[in-house]
């Protein structure tokens, strides 16, 4: 069964820093896009940021950009988002995504991502 487990979601003052993790198992995602969305009450869950299947090449969405940075984890099975300068419209479930496109590049549709986390909440207090 293929799983993505998301961890390191939290409550945190604004301006604070979260570091969230995102395993993967019963498949490899080395060679697999990763991705990070997101979805805050009452909205659409909207794209954070993208790893391309070598770590080499990552974008993020204009709200993030700066503040949030997209890692892979040495087996590369793991992905991480480091969190910085919180700000309350940050607040939303986290969601880590693996993408189905071997040796892809960076997607930004939810549609482009095969595998989901079940989503980790961040609230950044005010």
């Amino acid at each position: 069964q293929v799983q993505l487990v998301e961890s390191g979601g939290g409550l945190v003052q604004t301006g604070g820093s979260l570091r969230l993790s995102c395993a993967g198992s019963g498949r490899t995602f080395t060679d697999y896009p990763m991705g990070w969305f997101r979805q805050a009450p009452g909205k659409e869950r909207e794209f954070v940021a993208a790893i391309s299947w070598s770590g080499g090449r990552t974008d993020y969405a204009d709200s993030v950009k700066g503040r949030f940075t997209i890692s892979r984890g040495n087996g590369k099975n793991t992905v991480y988002l480091q969190m910085n300068s919180l700000k309350p419209e940050d607040t939303a479930v986290y969601y880590c995504a693996g993408s189905g496109l071997r040796y892809g590049t960076l997607y930004y549709r939810a549609d482009d991502y095969r595998y989901w986390g079940q989503g980790t909440q961040v609230t950044v207090s005010s």
